[in-house]
Formats: C-alpha cells, structure tokens, sequence
C-alpha cells in the first residue's frame, strides 16, 4: 500500500501518517518548510516499519504538485490514499489581509486539492480513496480565519465536483473535519489564546473531552477501507457533537 500526505510531517497530517505506517507501507510525506519536524517524522513513521519518503516541496501550484506526484511514481505504481492536509494561515481579518498573499493561501489550502489529484491521476485506480482535511470554518465565520475558511468551503464544493468524475472509476474522494485539535496552524491564528481555545473546546463538548487522534484517523481508515466504497463526495465532521448548538 503507498500513501502521500500533504502537510503530513506535523499535526493532524502526521498522525494519519502514524496512522497508516506499518510494514510493507510506502508513506510519502509532504512538506514545505520545516526540516527538523520532517526528519523527527520520518524517525517515527519508519520506527513502525514503513518505509517513509519525505518530499520537500510547496504543492500550491500546480507545478509543484506535479513535482511532488513524479517522485512518487519514482517509487510506486499505485496511490491507495492521497491526503491534502497541508494548510498556510494568515492570521487576520480578510479586509486586511495582502491580496497576493490571500490567493496564495487559498490555493495551497483549497485549490491545490485540484492540483494534486490531477496529477497523480494517473496512480489512482480502482479502490483508491482522496481525503480533504476541512474544518468548520468553511461553513461558519471564525475569526482571522478566511484565508483557510474560504479555501475550505472551495475544496469541499471541489470535492462534490472530483466525486461525480472519479466515481465511475471506482476512486473515492471524501472531506474529513476534525475538531478543534492543538496544531501549529491553530497557534498561528490563535497565538497565546490557543492552549485556552482548545481546552474550552474540550470542556463544553457534549462528548465530555476534547478531540483525539485515533478520533479522526480511526474514521480516515475506515472511508479507505472496501466496506465503505458507497461513500463518496461526502464531508464528514468528526467532533464529538460540538457543533451542534450555537
């Protein structure tokens, strides 16, 4: 089995990493910037027995995604699970934020999902599953948040559209919405606020805790199992019920 993770060398990325890794299993790992947190990825994704190979690189252009997709296909014939989790924050209002910079964001973190699935189109096949990292911010107003917000609500729309294609082929693709979970984006937007951000998502959640990795990893796995080949196009929040009241 072979799978590339965008964004996979931090956060919720490398815990679907983890998630997979075992032996036998071709993990590819995508990032752009930080060299020490791939290469302590690479240490645990590899202690699990997989083989990890870990691709620097920007995949909010199309350029790069098709550089990204060529090293793969250097290694593997086949992409079982393709997972875009990679993510950039501009932690502002949208009035404020660099229109260059905005649309920069918005690719890497919505469009980009076009971008890689078009390039390893040609290692999909039968039984092959996408994910969409997304989040509730495509559907209500966070603040500082609509450089990711935005992009989301453009990949899940996205999403609908990739399914009715690859659908004939057998290819599923789905968005997946984790709850509120301590990454380095959610520090990004939230700075000293966040520690406290997560622990109030934690403490008024109708579930009674906050959002594990096995949470989110344990439903990835089973939309890339066969058993759930019926779904498709869809977006999938996994949050303990937290969003259910205003």
């Amino acid at each position: 089995m072979s799978i590339l993770i965008t964004g996979g060398t931090k956060g919720i990325g490398r815990a679907i990493a983890l998630a997979f890794a075992e032996s036998g299993v071709d993990v590819f790992l995508n990032y752009a910037g930080d060299d020490a947190a791939a290469r302590e990825a690479n240490s645990l994704v590899e202690a699990r027995g997989a083989r990890c190979h870990v691709i620097k690189q920007d995949v909010g252009t199309p350029e790069g995604a098709r550089a990204v997709l060529a090293e793969v296909a250097e290694r593997v014939d086949r992409l079982d699970q393709l997972v875009h989790c990679a993510v950039r924050a501009i932690p502002r209002p949208a009035l404020d934020c660099d229109a260059d910079d905005f649309a920069a964001a918005v690719n890497l973190n919505g469009t980009a999902l076009l971008y890689l699935v078009q390039a390893a189109d040609p290692l999909l096949r039968r039984g092959s599953t996408v994910f969409f990292l997304t989040s509730r911010g495509g559907r209500t107003v966070v603040p500082n948040y609509a450089a990711i917000g935005v992009a989301k609500a453009l990949a899940e729309s996205l999403v609908r559209y990739l399914a009715s294609e690859l659908a004939p082929r057998g290819v599923r693709i789905n968005s997946v919405a984790p709850g509120v979970v301590d990454t380095d984006a959610v520090r990004a937007l939230f700075g000293d606020q966040a520690s406290e951000i997560v622990k109030h998502a934690a403490e008024t959640n109708p579930s009674g805790r906050g959002v594990r990795d096995e949470d989110y990893t344990s439903v990835i796995r089973f939309l890339a199992s066969p058993e759930a080949e019926f779904v498709q196009g869809q977006t999938i929040f996994v949050n303990g019920g937290h969003y259910l009241a205003a």
